[in-house]
């Protein structure tokens, strides 16, 4: 009786080792997929007013450019971002910055508002799409090979995270409202991405 029950006892020990090293295989490849983001207490932004949260997963991706200074250092970026927020709340009265994540040119990821919160970044797809902005003004040129990387590792994120549907239609600012965003040059570009499409649902 007592050898039946140590070999029950090691069997369940085994299986759950197993299972943790299963899981942590998962965690893990789950966790390459992500790019390494700057969160919101590292670039120092202020709190929220208010939030609003979206219902997982978000079908649309709408890419702007924020049509200030390109920024490739971390120090110089954050500062940025940080100068967005507050204009975003000050001037605009919003509750926060516009968009839910940004890219500096040396291919860092913004955290904004996040993943499954409502920004304020582009009217009537607001509470059903992630809102990405490119640091910078891409109308004549492209944001760098790392930027472009990071933006595609984070979009593979959000699948994998459950954040984005998998089968995610992507647009440029420019498609649903009447700015300039995300800029020609980067426009261009975007239409050659997989998920584009050219024809949204306003």
């Amino acid at each position: 009786m007592f050898r039946l029950e140590a070999k029950v006892k090691f069997e369940f020990l085994t299986l759950f080792v197993i299972f943790l090293v299963q899981f942590h295989g998962v965690y893990s490849q789950d966790a390459k997929e992500c790019p390494t983001i700057v969160k919101r207490a590292q670039w120092g932004a202020s709190k929220s007013t208010n939030v609003t949260y979206q219902i997982r997963p978000v079908v649309y991706v709408v890419i702007h450019h924020t049509a200030t200074a390109i920024c490739s250092e971390m120090p110089v970026c954050k500062a940025t971002v940080k100068s967005i927020q507050d204009q975003h709340q000050k001037m605009n009265g919003w509750s926060d910055i516009g968009y839910n994540f940004l890219i500096g040119n040396g291919g860092v990821v913004y955290e904004g508002i996040g993943w499954h919160r409502v920004g304020a970044h582009t009217r009537g797809y607001n509470s059903k799409s992630l809102g990405i902005a490119f640091i910078g003004e891409f109308t004549h040129d492209l944001p760098s090979a790392r930027a472009l990387r990071a933006v595609n590792k984070l979009l593979e994120c959000g699948v994998s995270l459950g954040e984005l549907h998998p089968d995610y239609m992507l647009y440029g600012a420019r498609q649903i409202s009447a700015t300039a965003s995300p800029g020609t040059a980067l426009y261009g570009d975007l239409q050659e991405w997989d998920h584009y499409d050219p024809s949204p649902v306003v």
